[in-house]
């Protein structure tokens, strides 16, 4: 039963670089800093995107509108902290 926590742990660890980084990327895109007619730099926007959206849309139909700040990844991490830490505190003593 570790195991399955473990997994489900990282999965949401994992989960969490991948909307650091994807934040990360639309700052830069936003920005100019990175050249956005590079199919590599392309290819990563899209995954990170298509990765992270199922997710932040939700969130960004509920939230309201902040005059262009978009805070939908920070409640996203909460959200993954909540759960890490329900997951290790409440649920995983009661199969320990």
């Amino acid at each position: 039963m570790l195991a399955l926590f473990q997994t489900i742990d990282l999965a949401l660890s994992l989960y969490t670089w991948v909307l650091i980084g994807s934040a990360i990327f639309s700052w830069l895109y936003a920005f100019n800093v990175i050249n956005s007619s590079n199919q590599f730099v392309n290819a990563i926007g899209s995954f990170l995107y298509n990765v992270t959206e199922p997710v932040l849309r939700p969130i960004r139909r509920i939230m309201p509108d902040l005059g262009g700040i978009d805070i939908s990844p920070i409640i996203v991490l909460l959200i993954i902290f909540f759960l890490r830490s329900l997951l290790w505190t409440s649920i995983y003593p009661l199969f320990a």
